[in-house]
C-alpha cells in the first residue's frame, strides 16, 4: 500500500510538471516550481548566470544538500527545457502508459528524469538513510545546444561523479560514449541579375549550393559518423538571379579524426562549386561539443551497473549518436554517464513513458545513492 502511494505521488508530480510549459530559453516558470520543490527537500538552491548569455529567462538551478556521511559527493542532472510543441500538454494514462493527447509532445524528455530524481531523493529521506553531499543540477537550453551546461557555474559544483537522466530506451542502458558535433554555416555570395533579360550576368547562389550538396557524402557516412544539411534559405523572386544563400549543416562522429575529415569534405565541396560557378563562399565550422567515451572500469559506470543489478535490471553499455549535457561535463573534467529512464518516441507527439519505468527510474536513484563510495553495504 505504501509503495502504491509513493508511485501515485511520482505520477502526480510528473503530470504536474509536464503541464508547465518550458520551451528552450523560457524555462523560468518551471525553474520557479523546481526551486520550491528542492527547497522543500532541504536543498539550498542557486541560480547561475548562464541564462544571460543564452538569452533565457532563467539560469541553471544548482541545488546542494550537505551529507551526513563523509563519502564522495554525487550529482544528478536533467534539463528543464523541452522541444515544441509544449504548450497546453494534456497527459493521458492508458493501460499504465502516460502519453499526451497527440497534439503536443509529452515532455518526458527530460521531465521523466526530473520526476525520478525527486522521488528517489524523497525515498532516501523517508527511509532515514545516511548519504554524502548530494547535488542536483537542472540545466537550461539543452535542446538548442547544451548552452546551460556550457555556461554552468562550475565553481558551485562539488561532485565529480555525474548521473545524467536524459536517455531514451529501455531501463538498464548506460550511454558511455557520445559523438562530437560540428555546426556548419555556409554563406554563398553569387551575383544578382534579371533572370529574364540578362541571366548570363548573374551567378545563382542556389545553383552553387545545389552543386556542392550533390557531391557531398551525407546522412550515414560510416558506422560512427553522420552528416546532414539542415536548412537552405535565400532568394527573392523567380525573375531575380539569387545573389545570396545561407546553408546550415552538421556533422557528428564518435571519432574526432573522422569528424574532422567529414567537415573538411563538406567545406571543400562548397569551395569547389563556388570556384566553378564564379561565386564566393564563406564556411564557418564550430565544434559544438566533444566526444566522450567511458568503460565498465570507470567507477561511475560500475556504480550504475551495481545499482541496476540490485533492481534486477541487466546493465547494457551503449553508444549514442546524440549529444547531451554528458558531452560537456566529460570535456570539462567531470565523469558523467547518461542513463535511460524509459522514454520512447521523444521529440514527437507520440512520446510516452510507462509508469512502471518511471517507478524503476526513481528506485535507480535510490540505489545509486546507496552505492556511493564508502557507503555501508548492508543492503547487499
Amino acid at each position: 500500500m505504501e509503495q502504491s502511494k509513493a508511485t501515485q505521488r511520482l505520477v502526480d508530480q510528473f503530470i504536474a510538471m509536464v503541464k508547465i510549459s518550458s520551451p528552450s530559453r523560457q524555462e523560468g516558470a518551471f525553474a520557479a516550481y523546481l526551486r520550491k520543490e528542492l527547497e522543500d527537500l532541504g536543498f539550498s538552491v542557486d541560480i547561475d548566470a548562464a541564462g544571460v548569455k543564452a538569452g533565457a529567462n532563467t539560469g541553471n538551478l544548482i541545488a546542494t544538500i550537505q551529507g551526513n556521511r563523509d563519502i564522495e559527493p554525487l550529482m544528478f542532472c536533467c534539463h528543464m527545457d523541452t522541444v515544441l510543441p509544449c504548450s497546453n500538454i494534456q497527459p493521458q494514462i492508458t493501460d499504465g502508459v502516460i502519453h499526451s493527447n497527440g497534439k503536443t509532445i509529452l515532455g518526458g524528455d527530460d521531465k521523466a528524469g526530473i520526476a525520478a530524481v525527486f522521488e528517489g531523493l524523497r525515498r532516501i529521506q523517508e527511509r532515514g538513510l545516511t548519504h554524502g553531499l548530494l547535488q542536483v543540477v537542472f540545466t537550461i537550453c539543452e535542446e538548442v545546444g547544451m548552452h546551460g551546461a556550457k555556461g554552468l557555474d562550475y565553481r558551485k559544483v562539488k561532485a565529480t561523479r555525474v548521473f545524467v537522466l536524459d536517455a531514451e530506451g529501455p531501463l538498464g542502458e548506460i550511454a558511455v560514449q557520445g559523438p562530437a558535433k560540428d555546426a556548419i554555416k555556409v554563406l554563398i555570395h553569387g551575383r544578382t541579375a534579371h533572370a529574364g533579360l540578362y541571366p548570363e550576368r548573374g551567378v545563382n547562389a542556389i545553383q552553387v549550393a545545389a552543386r556542392a550538396i550533390d557531391r557531398m557524402k551525407l546522412l550515414r557516412i560510416d558506422p560512427v559518423t553522420t552528416a546532414n544539411i539542415g536548412t537552405i534559405s535565400g532568394g527573392i523572386a523567380t525573375n531575380i538571379v539569387t545573389a545570396q544563400v545561407e546553408v546550415t549543416a552538421e556533422a557528428r562522429s564518435l571519432v574526432n579524426e573522422k569528424l574532422d575529415a567529414q567537415s573538411t569534405h563538406m567545406k571543400e565541396c562548397f569551395e569547389q562549386a563556388a570556384r566553378e560557378l564564379g561565386a564566393v563562399v564563406e564556411v564557418d565550422i564550430q565544434r559544438s561539443y566533444s566526444a566522450f567515451k567511458l568503460t565498465d572500469s570507470d567507477p561511475v559506470v560500475r556504480q550504475c551497473m551495481d545499482a541496476m543489478q540490485s533492481l534486477g535490471l541487466t546493465p547494457k553499455l551503449v553508444s549514442t549518436g546524440g549529444g547531451s549535457d554528458c558531452n560537456i561535463f566529460n570535456a570539462l573534467g567531470l565523469t558523467a554517464v547518461d542513463l535511460s529512464v524509459g522514454m520512447t518516441d521523444v521529440h514527437t507527439n507520440q512520446e510516452s513513458i510507462k509508469i512502471a519505468d518511471l517507478e524503476t527510474a526513481a528506485c535507480l536513484i535510490e540505489a545509486i545513492i546507496e552505492r556511493s563510495p564508502g557507503y555501508p553495504r548492508t543492503h547487499d
